[in-house]
């Protein structure tokens, strides 16, 4: 009996144990997207200021949110408080301006603005609660200066809104 024990104990020991990884994969495609329907433009009504307010010359951008899930999505705008390019300036640069609903593709989305958040004090954060799509516009102003109402040198300006879909 013993010698069976030693002989199956040094069998089992010399049989290789196999064993094999075995992988699950999958991919997540994001449902939702966001799309610049209309590009801003910075207008010049006076030598201090730059403004997207359209009675001034500028355009106001638009930004699409368009989502196929409901409560699975923050929409984040956050508008700029410096300027991306432009020439050398001398003196401070204030920014203001808001972002707002400005359609949606049902009437349910209503309320959209109205329980928006401020996370930051440029960005504004939506819960899109219901599937369908949201526009949204960002007008800033742009005064060079502050109150002493510096004027801009010429040049090229650009700044940036940052628009992000965020998991809820």
């Amino acid at each position: 009996m013993k010698k069976l024990i030693i002989t199956m104990s040094l069998i089992l020991g010399c049989t290789p144990i196999l064993a094999e990884n075995i992988y699950i994969d999958g991919e997540v495609q994001s449902r939702c997207s966001i799309v610049s329907d209309t590009a801003g433009r910075y207008g010049n009504p006076s030598a201090f200021l730059l403004t997207t307010v359209p009675a001034s010359g500028g355009q106001v951008p638009i930004i699409r949110f368009d989502y196929s899930l409901a409560n699975a999505y923050y929409a984040s705008i956050s508008t700029p408080v410096s300027f991306s390019t432009s020439p050398s300036l001398s003196d401070s640069t204030v920014f203001t301006g808001a972002v707002a609903v400005v359609q949606t593709s049902s009437s349910d989305m209503s309320n959209y603005q109205s329980q928006s958040t401020t996370p930051a004090s440029n960005t504004r954060q939506y819960a899109l609660t219901i599937a369908g799509t949201t526009w949204f516009s960002a007008t800033r102003v742009a005064t060079h200066g502050g109150g002493n109402n510096t004027p801009y040198p010429s040049g090229s300006y650009r700044s940036t809104i940052v628009a992000s879909c965020i998991a809820q």
